[in-house]
């Protein structure tokens, strides 16, 4: 209507004061039309895959769903819990799902390997948690010192870790026995040690046994792998390279929130999910991820949750290579990027020491 009527006073030449207070009230009065408005844009659909049901060392991702992390940076994110049963990585080669979180390095040699175009762009665990637990009578207090005993190792153990063993510290198949993911012939067997995560396996022994156990983290003796790491397609990173940043900055958030702030929400959709979680249990793993490092460490002290370097990418791909693992010929540097990580997001959220 305004706009009508000033366009009437300038065909009826209208004095210029007119025009002005016109001009004037147009300006500042006119409703905003749709058009005027901004945009309301709808938060990205995100799936991720986990590699087990939900448990504590899955963490830091339910946190940013829980506490809305993810929201914040724009994100609807929907987890897709792993389990026996559950193959979310071929679920990630397929284009189901954005985002997965891969076990460990080799896993994303291994993709190179075959061809398989994914990449690692962060990596959440700075220690692979893998362990071998012993019996108190045994003594054991370095790694070579499991040689004699009874080693209860899983198929995927043999063809993993346990040949850097061999490789790095001369361990041999003789005395290895298979580990069918149920500590009683450990407890039962007084020179043996079994194979575990550092976040749960001890404390499932000492529920069991009522002792306990020793514990050698292979990270502590070179293994120097990550772990839980986030994988993705190389088309999801050349075509929505702003989505792969906000996911890893909002998971890093995330597990900066789980480790050092009210865990609470996080813990409670692990449970919904996980119904057989304890809350005795998820104190404990996020416990033990902190004593041991786990998640912050070494360089995360400085570039922040998430970081990956080369140095350490190269460092494990030659041991890998000497252990039989990986070809000497691979490619291994396609394997992740430094694109998405290092910088620093959530040091402000760590305790001062």
């Amino acid at each position: 209507m305004k706009a009508a009527l000033l366009l009437r006073a300038l065909m009826a030449g209208a004095p210029a004061a007119l025009l002005a207070v016109l001009l004037t009230v147009l300006l500042t009065a006119a409703p905003a039309t749709a058009q005027d408005k901004p945009e309301q844009t709808k938060p990205d659909k995100v799936s991720f895959g986990t590699n087990w049901v939900a448990e504590a060392e899955h963490g830091g991702f339910f946190q940013a769903v829980a506490d809305g992390t993810y929201a914040r940076y724009g994100l609807d994110v929907t987890i897709v819990p792993g389990g026996p049963n559950n193959n979310n990585r071929m679920l990630l080669i397929s284009g189901k799902i954005d985002f997965f979180m891969a076990a460990n390095t080799l896993m994303s040699f291994d993709a190179v390997a075959n061809n398989v175009p994914l990449v690692a762009v962060a990596a959440i665990f700075q220690k692979d948690p893998q362990v071998f637990l012993t019996h108190p009578e045994s003594r054991v207090s370095k790694l070579e010192d499991l040689k004699p005993l009874t080693l209860f190792v899983s198929k995927e153990g043999i063809t993993g870790y346990f040949q850097w063993m061999k490789s790095e510290y001369g361990f041999s198949e003789k005395n290895v026995r298979p580990y069918t993911f149920n500590p009683q012939p450990f407890i039962a067997t007084p020179q043996s040690a079994m194979q575990g995560y550092v976040t749960s396996e001890p404390f499932a022994v000492e529920k069991a046994a009522g002792f306990k156990p020793g514990v050698l983290l292979l990270a502590d003796y070179g293994f120097n792998g990550y772990s839980t790491l986030i994988e993705t397609r190389q088309d999801v990173i050349e075509k929505k390279p702003g989505l792969v940043q906000r996911f890893v900055d909002a998971s890093i958030i995330g597990w900066y929130n789980y480790l050092y702030g009210d865990n609470s929400p996080g813990n409670a959709l692990i449970k919904k999910l996980n119904p057989d979680m304890t809350d005795e249990l998820l104190a404990y793993s996020v416990s033990k991820m902190k004593e041991n490092g786990i998640v912050d460490s070494g360089d995360t002290l400085k570039n922040g949750i998430g970081a990956m370097t080369d140095e350490r990418m190269t460092s494990f791909f030659a041991k890998m290579v000497r252990a039989g693992l990986v070809k000497a010929d691979t490619d291994y540097r396609k394997s992740y990027t430094l694109r998405f990580v290092n910088k620093a997001v959530g040091l402000e959220l760590r305790p001062k020491q």
